[in-house]
């Protein structure tokens, strides 16, 4: 077998069109184009989305939603978990954002949010960017501080 003797099979053999090779091929004078018309024109290309001058479907359908750029998302933080680490040893009974971070708790340069569910035994000094008024009203009552420090 040599390269020039190869041969493609035979479903790949289909021979392209050859257009404006006279009336004979039915493929002649505009060559499948149709007659005059902006597809007619050579360097025609149609813009993604137009319908012909017709409203296209993306500006008829209504639009909805606001995204608020100024919005400030809060990584949750439940006393539960607060409770659990310092039980296993991970957390002392003052805790800052760096202590979070470097228990595993919050993700640096993201602020954190104290959330109520759980119970505290312990009297915790807690510095976060939020509280919620259950955390609040549960750290006081354990005896403990809830700071809020600015994100």
């Amino acid at each position: 077998m040599k390269l020039h003797t190869l041969v493609a099979p035979e479903p790949n053999r289909k021979t392209r069109k050859r257009l404006g090779r006279g009336e004979g091929s039915g493929l002649g004078q505009q060559s499948g184009k149709g007659h005059k018309g902006q597809k007619a024109i050579s360097g025609y290309n149609r813009k993604r989305g137009f319908e012909g001058g017709q409203m296209p479907l993306i500006r008829r359908i209504p639009k909805f939603g606001f995204k608020n750029p100024f919005r400030v998302e809060y990584s949750p933080l439940n006393l539960e978990r607060i409770e659990e680490f310092h039980t296993a040893g991970k957390l002392s009974t003052t805790i800052t954002l760096a202590d979070l971070v470097d228990a595993g708790l919050a993700e640096a340069g993201k602020p954190v949010k104290v959330l109520g569910r759980g119970d505290v035994t312990k009297a915790f000094t807690i510095e976060a960017n939020a509280f919620s008024a259950t955390a609040v009203e549960k750290i006081q009552q354990a005896g403990g501080t809830a700071t809020v420090i600015a994100h």
